[in-house]
């Protein structure tokens, strides 16, 4: 296996001038996917990849284990419209959720839409919903092969047959239907160039109402920002039908504007209700007009406030729940009660309190883990809610609101005993100091020996939070032996906007240097060694680890990174790429170029280098993060990297950035990748 060939890649001379530095980029004829050169080389990368893959012996026994594991059935939160429930299931290993509906919860369940049905290999799938609120109608949206693109279609719930709608070109979009369910509001962008919709760049999003019955062409034009070409729309019509509100984003950051239109009144304007981008607003409910908002105004971790659209003027504004200590992830109003959110250290907190914030009380959950639901209505006295940790699969419990008390409504039956594993919370100190939480699974009884296997997983980036989760994949690394650490970087969502900001644009490398620390606590600890530690992580996460691979080639003996955002100078020149200077900062900006082009994973491959055994993985037509982005640096990876480890690249072909992934595809990768580690660790 030492002896691998890599393609040959042709070199180019292109080069940029930033901000008065000249940049090479030989690889920028990876940049078109459709390109036969291009075509061609992604062959050959495949061809060396599973030819090494197909040497590992003991890939075929973890695909087969994780096919055993995954077969079990696996349910999603029941939600009610009118007078029906639906909720998701999975026999097991479809390899696409079905969507079933029911009149009570004891009616044996009637299948609605099944997206196993709509390809022979499970790579079309459901990738939007919406149900009208009497339960008649549902619009639904479904992408091909991973595409963010999607296709939305009208089905009449009673019949189970579609309608004539078909709604083109939508992107980043729900649907939200009007109170006579005559029709909905979404959002879509103008039609692409066909041959290059998968890799132009993504402006002029503009709110659409579609009325059932008509084409798509006669769709009504509600609202659109024509001097804001990036600005990302999404409509939402309150529970009571009497008002749009419109959320306006500039980008990823936390913070949008508000603008509203009174349904009531024919004709009506939109109106401007928040029009300072300075914080994040998410509507809760409403009651006539009197609106609450979840919002970080002055409250990094999160608060509750209630302001009337007649009289809207901030000095007239009431704080309702106050920021705590513990971070708000959102809020519920039903029964005349909120439901609110919290993360604590990383881990679910559900507090229940009357509209004045008081707290009713806490939620008693199963134990340390991530809860997900407590959705609903005004006039319901009753909810669904998710438990999940690192060893409980998903379970599914339905709550009264009146008494508190949780039952036990769906627990899947899972091949495995929670009790041979354990699972601790350390807290380690980063490069500057900062304080930093790390969740930590194994086998009970592992020897803190410094010869075990271990996966760092991290993300660090767009205020996302890594909270406790089962997955069969992390059960199959761990009952072969292996350790899984999840470090909660900085960039993320768990502490609050402060904890998010520390770890974007000119402080990025905070992130990167909570990972390194991270893989250094392990090794000074005894759970592992530089050369029995992959890390691992995808999208933004990819960029971590090219990042922290590329500053810390020694440190590491693998290397995951997925769909990576790798190339820090173009990123902004694909699809949604723009949206991610929010948090990465911009190349056209000379002191964010400085920082960007200092960590970025492409530019800063030393020829000569040692670097670990790395696994890249992307899907040839990724619109999301362009597989432009893994192309390059794999070419320029194999030329730099000194050594005997493999530098490969997987690369997935009907496939997109990972959502709708058939069940199939998964297994696949998972098998390659843990084959792969064992391979190169052991």
């Amino acid at each position: 296996m030492s002896s691998l060939q890599y393609p040959s890649t042709e070199t180019v001379d292109q080069k940029d001038i930033y901000h008065g530095v000249e940049i090479a980029d030989p690889y920028r004829w990876l940049e078109d996917p459709d390109s036969e050169a291009t075509l061609a080389w992604v062959e050959a990368q495949n061809q060396v990849t599973f030819s090494y893959l197909e040497q590992i012996p003991q890939r075929e026994a973890i695909k087969q284990r994780l096919t055993q594991l995954w077969d079990y059935e696996k349910y999603s939160i029941p939600f009610k419209r009118g007078e029906r429930y639906f909720y998701f299931k999975n026999d097991g290993l479809q390899n696409q959720s079905v969507l079933y509906t029911l009149n009570t919860l004891d009616d044996e369940p009637h299948e609605l839409l099944d997206p196993n049905k709509l390809s022979e290999d499970g790579t079309i799938a459901l990738s939007g919903l919406a149900i009208s609120d009497d339960g008649k109608s549902m619009a639904y949206g479904l992408s091909t092969a991973g595409s963010d693109w999607q296709e939305w279609f009208v089905r009449d719930i009673e019949t189970g047959e579609d309608k004539s709608d078909r709604i083109h070109w939508v992107k980043f979009s729900g649907a939200s239907w009007t109170p006579d369910h005559e029709g909905f509001f979404y959002s879509r962008y103008p039609e692409p160039n066909e041959s290059t919709q998968f890799a132009d760049i993504n402006h002029f999003h503009k709110l659409y109402y579609h009325r059932l019955g008509t084409d798509q062409s006669e769709d009504i034009l509600v609202f659109e920002l024509p001097d804001q070409k990036e600005a990302l729309l999404g409509g939402s019509v309150t529970e009571d039908g009497n008002y749009l509100v419109i959320y306006v984003r500039f980008g990823s950051a936390p913070k949008n504007l508000i603008f509203y239109k009174d349904l009531t009144t024919p004709d009506a304007s939109v109106i401007p209700l928040i029009d300072v981008l300075e914080a994040e607003y998410n509507l809760i409910d409403n009651e006539g007009s009197l609106f609450w908002f979840e919002t970080n105004l002055d409250a990094p971790r999160g608060r509750v406030i209630a302001l009337d659209v007649a009289n809207p003027d901030r000095n007239h504004w009431q704080e309702v729940i106050p920021e705590a200590a513990e971070t708000l992830q959102g809020v519920s109003l039903f029964g005349n009660q909120f439901v609110a959110s919290y993360l604590k250290d990383a881990y679910s907190q559900i507090k229940v309190l009357d509209l004045q914030g008081n707290l009713i009380r806490e939620v008693e959950l199963p134990g340390i883990g991530s809860v997900g639901g407590f959705g609903g209505e005004r006039k319901d006295t009753e909810t669904f809610y998710s438990f999940t940790s690192f060893t409980t699969p998903t379970t599914i419990y339905r709550y009264n609101l009146e008494t508190g008390e949780s039952t036990l409504f769906r627990q899947p039956q899972v091949d495995f005993n929670p009790n041979d594993y354990e699972v601790k919370q350390v807290f380690y100190h980063s490069k500057d100091g900062t304080q930093v939480p790390m969740f930590i699974t194994h086998k009970k009884g592992l020897e803190l020996n410094g010869n075990n296997l271990t996966r760092l997983y991290g993300y660090g980036g767009f205020n996302v939070s890594l909270t406790p989760n089962f997955s069969v994949a992390n059960l199959v690394w761990m009952e072969r032996g292996g350790v899984y650490a999840v470090p909660n970087l900085r960039g993320g969502g768990e502490y609050g906007e402060a904890w998010h900001q520390a770890g974007t644009k000119l402080n990025k490398q905070n992130v990167f240097d909570d990972f390194i620390a991270a893989a250094e606590w392990l090794i000074e600890h005894g759970y592992t060694s530089s050369q029995k530690l992959a890390i691992a992580g995808g999208s933004n996460g990819g960029l971590l680890v090219g990042a922290c691979m590329t500053q810390r080639p020694e440190l590491f003996g693998a290397a995951l990174p997925a769909v990576g955002v790798l190339d820090m100078l173009r990123f902004p020149k694909f699809t949604i790429g723009w949206a991610w200077t929010s948090d990465y900062g911009s190349p056209d900006n000379p002191e964010e170029f400085k920082a960007l082009y200092a960590y970025s994973p492409l530019h800063n491959l030393k020829p000569g280098t040692s670097y670990p055994a790395t696994m890249i993985t992307t899907a040839d037509h990724d619109d999301r993060v362009v597989p432009a982005h893994s192309f390059k640096y794999a070419a320029a990876l194999q030329a730099a990297h000194q050594g005997d480890q493999p530098v490969l690249i997987r690369i997935e072909t009907k496939a997109g950035h990972g959502a709708g992934k058939p069940t199939a595809k998964i297994i696949e990768e998972i098998a390659d990748q843990w084959a792969f580690l064992e391979a190169v660790l052991s």
